[in-house]
């Protein structure tokens, strides 16, 4: 699908939806391992192969994709693939619009986590004059920019990018001028930028980080629920004073990438794996949770490689016993 160029003209009243559209976007480009883009297409096996006709109930749209570009020299080792990560984020972010536009429910099924800008940029033109919380169940903080990434990988973007923080006190890398340029096309997708305030974000599962980031959590207060707090607290607990933290804010996108939960009790099947995370029945607890505020209005799940999956399609299959699960949640709160 290809779609015109990206430019917000109008706004919209924000309302109960009419039911849930399916954003398939099988981008790969924003992380260090390919796979990713096969992550969709393993999650809809899971659901063939559990006997759910779920893929067959909803409205769909492939976002098209730039995968050749790995077959190119890589020009930009701060922010690999840049150009064409901001050409695949600018086409979610119109769809994503459109979606709400439609008075439909985007339910957005990602490669790897770049995507996630273009996710939060269209919900954010869809109604430029609504306050964005973002909820992030990952465990990573997905927050260094190209002036601080030890690793080039977008994927560990894109949130900086919809803060437009570059946080140049700890900068490590000097940028070429097409790089900075595409990184400024990318913290100004529809327009706006920022797009959410560092008040206005929470972390649940972070434990993997690195030191700029942990600046920029830190220098913010951005609030990470760790999961033993989250354990010993109680979910409910943690949720409510998320929502209270978030109560400013008219509008709720929930970012899920499954390495927030355990490797070592799912599977590997991740691009970043990372050990002592959630197990699925957490993650549907704290999705459901939030769904039950009324105030979300999009979901994405990423980051499901089942080329990494030391366990057949488990990482698949889980992914999606946490994505029918939440859909009916959905339905109850969210739709009309």
């Amino acid at each position: 699908m290809k779609c015109e160029p990206f430019s917000i003209t109008s706004k919209p009243q924000l309302q109960v939806m009419e039911k849930i559209k399916v954003i398939k976007n099988r981008s790969d480009i924003g992380a260090g391992t390919r796979g990713s883009d096969m992550g969709i297409d393993a999650i809809e096996i899971a659901a063939i192969n559990c006997g759910s006709d779920f893929f067959n109930r909803y409205d769909y749209v492939d976002v098209e994709t730039e995968n050749d570009v790995v077959y190119q020299k890589q020009k930009a080792p701060f922010a690999k693939r840049i150009g064409k990560v901001l050409t695949v984020c600018t086409r979610l972010a119109e769809i994503v619009k459109s979606t709400l536009i439609d008075n439909q429910f985007p339910l957005v099924l990602s490669g790897d986590h770049s995507s996630a800008l273009g996710t939060i940029s269209g919900v954010k033109t869809a109604f430029p004059d609504k306050r964005l919380g973002v909820i992030w169940i990952d465990a990573h903080a997905d927050i260094h920019s190209p002036y601080t990434t030890p690793s080039g990988n977008i994927h560990g973007m894109p949130l900086a990018a919809a803060l437009a923080d570059d946080n140049m006190d700890r900068k490590i890398n000097n940028l070429q001028e097409e790089t900075d340029k595409n990184w400024e096309g990318m913290k100004n997708i529809g327009g706006i930028s920022p797009k959410i305030l560092p008040n206005d974000l929470v972390y649940f599962g972070v434990r993997d980080t690195e030191e700029p980031e942990e600046y920029v959590m830190a220098k913010n207060g951005i609030k990470n629920y760790r999961v033993d707090e989250i354990r010993h607290r109680g979910v409910d607990v943690c949720v409510n004073e998320t929502l209270s933290k978030l109560s400013d804010c008219e509008l709720i996108y929930i970012s899920f990438d499954v390495d927030s939960m355990d490797c070592d009790l799912i599977s590997k099947g991740t691009g970043t794996p990372v050990s002592k995370g959630f197990d699925q029945e957490e993650v549907k607890q704290i999705i459901n949770k939030i769904i039950e505020s009324g105030k979300v209005s999009c979901i994405e799940v990423v980051e499901v490689n089942p080329c990494l999956d030391d366990k057949g399609n488990t990482m698949a299959e889980t992914a999606f016993d946490v994505i029918n699960d939440f859909t009916s949640s959905i339905e109850k709160h969210c739709i009309k």
